[in-house]
């Protein structure tokens, strides 16, 4: 049985820990999220919702410990609970954002390429893609049954999943090319030449100003996979200074054709939006459906 958040507070903070000032904190599409200060000073940020699966914040847990494992930058997890009226959270260390270093954005990708070249048999027992437990992206449930070969992994639980779930937005000759598509992906991703523990949800709005002026990585949708993955969601909705890509090709060169995947890699994320937000996405869908499948 979860712990409410009274009860995380004492064990972590002592007997008379509690909850002298709480604002609501902006940007969030899914959870509330809230400033909170303790009697003694000590800032803590909270992110809850009353209506999430059991497990929706423990595995964004699992994933924020994976990521600092592997050497990025993110807030520190405290806990994982739920109150007595049912509401689910999770709770951080605050991160007070400051004004950006001069170089914020070669620091970010070089910390992004050190995570990327981490180990990562911890999270599949070996190298493999996948990850040891199934997580979200955004809300909807995302599937890491682990794979010896990314191609596959990114078919049988990012693609395919996706594509399962919007099939009614598609016009009978646009399934047809999306069955096309999943089985011919060989033909146009390659295996990795190391497996790399994704963020999984890359996009500017997950990437945050810390108190020291350095870059702060939060809501990961996890998993072990290729990096290019990462790379092509910072160019889908854009915000990411030239800057970080050159020290990222510095410290992590890609392999060469990576644009031409680049929106491969997209499609799930605009599957995912797809699915959430209606047909405002559908053009672009079937417009990388019919690219890669003709």
């Amino acid at each position: 049985m979860q712990e409410d958040l009274e009860t995380c507070l004492k064990r972590l903070f002592g007997a008379e820990a509690r909850i002298v000032a709480q604002s609501p904190v902006s940007g969030g599409d899914i959870n509330e999220a809230y400033h909170l200060v303790l009697q003694e000073g000590r800032d803590l940020f909270m992110k809850c919702h009353n209506d999430v699966a059991d497990d929706f914040f423990a595995v964004e847990a699992d994933g924020l410990k994976a990521m600092r494992e592997a050497g990025a930058r993110t807030p520190e997890v405290l806990a994982v609970g739920r109150n007595e009226d049912g509401k689910s959270f999770l709770l951080m260390t605050y991160v007070r954002p400051s004004r950006p270093r001069r170089d914020y954005w070669q620091n970010l990708g070089h910390m992004l390429a050190a995570m990327h070249r981490a180990d990562t048999s911890a999270w599949t027992k070996g190298r493999r893609f996948g990850f040891y437990e199934n997580n979200y992206s955004g809300s909807i449930r995302q599937k890491n049954r682990v794979h010896d070969s990314w191609v596959e992994f990114f078919r049988s639980q990012r693609l395919l999943p996706r594509l399962e779930l919007t099939q009614q937005y598609f016009t009978p000759e646009d399934r047809r090319r999306a069955r096309y598509l999943l089985d011919h992906l060989e033909a146009y991703l390659e295996e990795p030449a190391y497996p790399s523990l994704l963020h999984g949800d890359l996009w500017c709005g997950n990437v945050m100003l810390g108190s020291d002026g350095e870059a702060v990585l939060i809501d990961p949708a996890a998993a072990v996979g290729n990096r290019e993955f990462d790379i092509a969601m910072t160019q889908l909705f854009g915000g990411f200074e030239p800057a970080f890509y050159d020290a990222y090709q510095e410290a992590a060169p890609l392999a060469p054709g990576y644009s031409e995947r680049r929106d491969l890699y997209n499609l799930y994320h605009l599957l995912n939006h797809l699915y959430l937000f209606g047909r405002a996405y559908l053009t672009a869908v079937t417009r990388i459906i019919r690219h890669y499948a003709g």
